[in-house]
């Protein structure tokens, strides 16, 4: 008999998790807190890089993010005088000509659970984990607000950052790291301004404001995509995140000459994505206990400016998956997952925390940010990829999980 995999949460980590361990041969279960896939999200727009699409290929899922987002294989960096520093390219090209593409976050959610529940994957909604506890024969059982109760194998939260599984795994386990910054983001739909900005699609458009960093980008269609990350000292509560409005966001882009300021006042309420705190999650002491184990957000948030997010849930879902195909022993299981998976998601967060500790500045140090950046950009722009070689050319091979292939670079 197939073991059972009880898969907490259903945004991005887990449906991918719950097709991984289909396609290993166990039997998945999704519970969702809310009544409906993507009834809650944060943010506008995701990333998804070479490695993770390479890795959703492993399950036949990269064509769900291909099908519904676009490419956009190269970053391009300008001053708040709207003065080009440099370009250069978000990973490799894999094998087929793939790079890195970019989709809305909504879109993706709901295309992965689509295409899970099309597989076969059970669903079960409404379901919000209270607890979770080893049941006699060694399995986990895990009780709901609903008072219902399911009983499996093993217990994989996929639940996000803010995690109830993480913190049944280990009541001590740290929180979320606030990282200083309020993001905001939206779409344009006119297509007016598109033309105007003749700005190439596929391409990030980075900018060093001089209060506010900001990034857009035109789909193929002509829709404009952007985000801001506002420094911002102490976290806002709910209430102040709705003031953290469009108006807060055009003062202080007011001070640059650039687009952005235009672009958001372009963007209508109904495509303004409001403000939400932003966080990361530097180290997890434990991810796994008693057959239950935490993957993505869950286990390692990284920060947005790594643009790894979504690879890290796909990567781990995959390793997982592989860990419990060919060893028996949950236990084991789960622990070799871990070894594999901890170096490496711990540099991409310490990465991504560096990124955003840019961003976070204010006062004489945000000076000091902006006017050294262009000479770092310039330098990292001739290397290519680069010193972040690591990051991108990271492989999972089906067949042995612990293989790490080369990536072609185009």
């Amino acid at each position: 008999m197939a073991k059972r995999a009880l898969v907490v949460g259903g945004g991005i980590a887990g449906p991918v998790t719950a097709m991984a361990l289909q396609k290993a041969g166990l039997e998945p279960v999704v519970c969702e807190a809310y009544a409906e896939a993507a009834a809650e999200q944060i943010g506008a727009y995701l990333t998804v890089a070479v490695n993770g699409l390479s890795a959703l290929s492993q399950v036949n899922a990269h064509h769900v993010v291909t099908g519904i987002g676009h490419a956009t294989p190269t970053l391009s960096f300008a001053t708040s005088a709207n003065k080009h520093i440099a370009a250069m390219p978000i990973g490799g090209v894999l094998p087929d000509g793939t790079t890195t593409h970019s989709v809305k976050r909504r879109d993706l959610y709901r295309a992965l659970n689509a295409e899970a529940a099309r597989r076969g994957v059970r669903y079960e909604y409404g379901k919000r984990l209270m607890d979770a506890s080893t049941t006699p024969e060694g399995g986990v059982r895990a009780v709901f607000a609903d008072g219902s109760v399911l009983d499996a194998d093993v217990l994989v939260g996929a639940d996000g950052i803010h995690s109830r599984t993480r913190q049944i795994i280990d009541p001590d386990a740290p929180k979320a790291r606030y990282l200083g910054i309020v993001g905001l983001g939206g779409f344009v739909t006119d297509r007016a301004l598109s033309s105007e900005l003749n700005a190439e699609p596929g391409t990030y458009n980075m900018i060093f404001g001089k209060r506010a960093f900001f990034g857009y980008l035109v789909a193929p269609d002509g829709e404009i995509w952007w985000f801001a990350n506002v420094p911002q000292r102490e976290e806002l509560t709910k209430a102040e995140l709705v003031a953290h409005s469009r108006d807060r966001l055009m003062e202080l882009l007011a001070a640059d000459r650039t687009p952005a300021a235009r672009i958001v006042a372009a963007t209508t309420n109904a495509d303004l994505v409001p403000g939400f705190n932003q966080y990361d999650m530097p180290s997890v002491p434990c991810w796994h206990r008693d057959g239950m184990v935490i993957v993505g957000d869950a286990a390692h948030a990284v920060a947005s400016s790594s643009g790894q997010g979504v690879s890290m849930a796909v990567e781990d879902a995959v390793t997982l998956a592989v860990c419990l195909r060919d060893i028996p022993d949950t236990a084991g299981a789960l622990a070799a997952f871990e070894n594999r998976r901890r170096d490496r998601v711990e540099r991409v967060v310490e990465y991504g925390a560096k990124t955003s500790g840019d961003k976070a500045t204010g006062g004489l140090a945000r000076l000091v940010v902006r006017l050294l950046t262009p000479y770092f950009l310039r330098k990292a722009a001739s290397e290519g990829i680069g010193s972040l070689q690591w990051m991108y050319d990271h492989r999972i091979d089906w067949a042995d999980g612990s293989a790490v292939l080369p990536l072609q670079h185009g």
